[in-house]
């Protein structure tokens, strides 16, 4: 597939696009899904509870480095976008497996991660030429969601689930805006 991208490196980063935009699209609505079951099994005063205790901003992933707003998401590079994805979605890989909720649903997210890991790396060769990917791998995040959703604490799941579904929004998001800048004609506006 890699040299098929770099024999027609637009038609093909358009058709990576597209496949890594419907997969992190999927990804995102099946982290909004994980998460919407637990807090709807969650009592009232827990639900009020753990909205007052957690931080959007509490987030391991938030150590990488990203943009934080509109502006500056449409302002960076399309390496940019892609090199951050790549990170935000590695820092998953490993805890994925350790998602509070159904085992179904965990089942479909690792391997789902691990394949848009890989096309956001060839995304990201293509976008650099030939030549070798500049991600340098990252320490996996696993110990600290691991901690957090494998004690099984009311607090711990909901955290971890929140901060799954915020990482998979910001990576649809940079994985949109890039791919709109391959093809113009599509709507751009965030």
């Amino acid at each position: 597939m890699l040299s098929a991208c770099l024999s027609h490196p637009l038609i093909d980063s358009q058709r990576l696009f597209s496949i890594a935009v419907n997969r992190i699209q999927h990804l995102h609505m099946l982290a909004q899904r994980i998460f919407s079951e637990f807090e709807s099994s969650l009592q009232m005063e827990e639900q009020r509870q753990l909205n007052k205790m957690f931080l959007p901003d509490f987030c391991n992933s938030d150590d990488i480095i990203s943009p934080i707003d509109k502006h500056e998401t449409q302002r960076s590079s399309v390496l940019r976008l892609l090199t951050v994805s790549y990170r935000l979605i590695e820092c998953w890989e490993f805890p994925s497996q350790s998602l509070p909720g159904g085992s179904v649903l965990r089942n479909q997210i690792s391997p789902k991660l691990s394949e848009l890991k890989n096309g956001i790396h060839i995304l990201i060769r293509t976008s650099q030429g030939a030549g070798d990917a500049l991600v340098d791998p990252m320490s996996p995040y696993g110990g600290y969601y691991q901690a957090l959703g494998g004690d099984g604490s009311l607090r711990g799941s909901y955290e971890m689930l929140a901060c799954f579904k915020k990482d998979m929004h910001k990576v649809e998001t940079y994985l949109t805006v890039a791919k709109c800048r391959l093809s113009p004609e599509d709507n751009c506006t965030l």
